[in-house]
């Protein structure tokens, strides 16, 4: 099935609203991951989630809650030149805090294989098969130039899921509408201290972790 990116006019609405950015909004904290910095060994290292969780996320964590503060005081004030210059910094780190939030969940060390029941049935609808699906989301994200991500987003108004890329850190659905199902964190700091500038290798890798059961039941919710 063919299917165009849902509107981007919902752009700015949609990332304000992820973030929460509001007077009464309690300052943003760095998720827990669900299993130990050592758990998705010997596909990505100890070193490497330790670095990427406890320092890579939690400076868009910190830089967000600076960020949105600085937002509150220029709405306070009326100063709609300030407004305006914060929304790269409110863009590129409320995405690397949603981005990284949803990356941890994706992977587990129990995941891999292939997913069953409607997210299969899916994928089999909209890429011919999961091979074809996991070719198309491997080379997607290989071809993206410098940092950014690879996904896989279910598209509201077309009804169907669609594989595409975000560079730097901006978020699938505050920039392209679609609803992020499953990110691939393709920044350097993902995977250079294991597999170098072999991007190729950590991608292979990745499928190894890949927690079904999460992407599944993120399908599953954003069809209700």
């Amino acid at each position: 099935m063919l299917c165009r990116l849902a509107s981007r006019g919902r752009s700015r609405t949609q990332l304000i609203a992820a973030l929460g950015c509001s007077a009464s909004r309690q300052k943003h904290t760095l998720p827990d991951l669900p299993y130990d910095y050592g758990a998705l060994q010997p596909h990505i290292t100890a070193e490497i989630m330790q670095l990427h969780h406890s320092k890579h996320h939690a400076t868009y964590v910190n830089n967000l809650n600076i960020a949105e503060e600085k937002y509150k005081e220029a709405l306070a004030k009326g100063d709609v030149t300030a407004q305006v210059s914060l929304q790269p910094a409110l863009k590129f780190n409320g995405g690397g805090h949603i981005n990284h939030t949803i990356f941890w969940t994706n992977l587990s060390p129990n995941g891999g294989g292939e997913p069953q029941g409607e997210l299969m049935e899916a994928i089999k609808r909209d890429f011919g098969s999961f091979g074809n699906f996991k070719e198309k989301l491997t080379a997607v994200s290989v071809g993206v130039q410098g940092s950014g991500w690879g996904w896989l987003g279910f598209n509201p108004d077309q009804g169907c899921l669609q594989v595409t890329t975000c560079y730097n850190q901006d978020p699938l659905q505050g920039t392209t509408g679609l609803i992020p199902l499953l990110g691939i964190d393709v920044w350097e700091h993902a995977y250079y201290l294991q597999y170098k500038n072999v991007r190729p290798d950590y991608l292979k890798a990745i499928w190894n972790v890949i927690s079904w059961e999460n992407v599944s039941a993120r399908y599953t919710a954003c069809k209700k």
